[in-house]
């Protein structure tokens, strides 16, 4: 995965297939006011992003992902109770329950339900023959 900022605060996201671009917005405050920042106050599903990417297999050959959940909002604020669409997830790899794990069928949760600031992220790896379709599915504002 690659990370560059280009012009206008825009940043790409490469992986091996397809490119994601969002616009990294920021507020000079000279004003006192938040220029950059709608419903200040709420937070939704959107301001957490879930990126998902090929990592080096393990020793037994099976592949391994890494995924990065991310609060993209710059201020405000926390993100919590970050629960994730993920089907019947598991892993070869063993990952620390306290970060992500499956409640049930598709409802895996993040951080142990806790907070995740603005601008924080939670990452973590697991290894299984094809990746999981991971979404967020609902978040809770702290």
């Amino acid at each position: 995965m690659l990370h560059a900022e280009l012009n206008g605060g825009l940043t790409r996201q490469e992986t091996n297939d397809k490119f994601i671009m969002r616009k990294i917005l920021h507020n000079d405050g000279k004003d006192g006011k938040q220029t950059n920042q709608i419903g200040l106050d709420s937070c939704s599903k959107d301001d957490v992003v879930l990126y998902q990417g090929v990592s080096s297999p393990l020793p037994s050959g099976i592949p391994t992902y890494t995924v990065q959940i991310l609060n993209v909002r710059m201020s405000g604020c926390a993100v919590s109770d970050i629960h994730v669409s993920c089907g019947w997830f598991s892993s070869a790899r063993l990952i620390n329950p306290s970060v992500f794990r499956r409640l049930r069928y598709d409802d895996c949760l993040v951080n142990d339900g806790g907070p995740i600031s603005p601008g924080q992220s939670i990452s973590f790896q697991y290894a299984n023959t094809y990746p999981y379709q991971l979404h967020v599915s609902s978040v809770s504002c702290y």
